[in-house]
């Protein structure tokens, strides 16, 4: 590590503490030059890959998918809070899995599961879109499913 304002290597940890579940915040001083500065410590992860329906590659945009969720939660009693954590669980159990290239339909499922818990109403706004419901007929089949649980 070197200080960012006179590039001496004699460096000193003032503080560390973690400052969001992936990261850990250090503040620093430079023997020298007695600055301050605050370095963050991430784990590096491999990036996703979403093998789409018809085949084509994207990088996952963790962006993409909250829009989604917040969407689907619109008007609804859901904090953005408890959005946020959906997303980040979402984006966990996906880089739990075996492989960096991980299908729509896998997110789509696994996003539809969790809204489930979440909201009746958000999961069905969701569903419909994701599903492409036709009609009333789609409606009313995921309602009975809904009403079974």
């Amino acid at each position: 590590m070197k200080c960012p304002y006179c590039s001496s290597n004699k460096i000193r940890v003032v503080d560390k503490r973690a400052s969001d579940e992936k990261a850990i915040r250090r503040r620093r001083e430079c023997l020298k030059c007695k600055k301050r500065f605050t370095t963050y410590e991430r784990i590096e992860t491999h990036p996703l890959v979403v093998i789409k329906r018809d085949g084509r590659r994207e990088p996952f945009d963790r962006e993409k998918l909250l829009r989604g969720i917040t969407l689907a939660c619109g008007k609804r009693p859901v904090s953005q809070e408890e959005i946020e954590k959906t997303v980040d669980e979402i984006e966990s159990d996906l880089r739990n899995m075996d492989t960096n290239e991980i299908k729509s339909r896998t997110i789509g499922e696994l996003t539809m599961e969790k809204l489930k818990t979440l909201d009746d109403v958000a999961y069905i706004r969701f569903a419909s879109v994701y599903r492409q419901f036709r009609g009333i007929g789609h409606f009313e089949k995921e309602l009975k499913e809904l009403k079974k649980r």
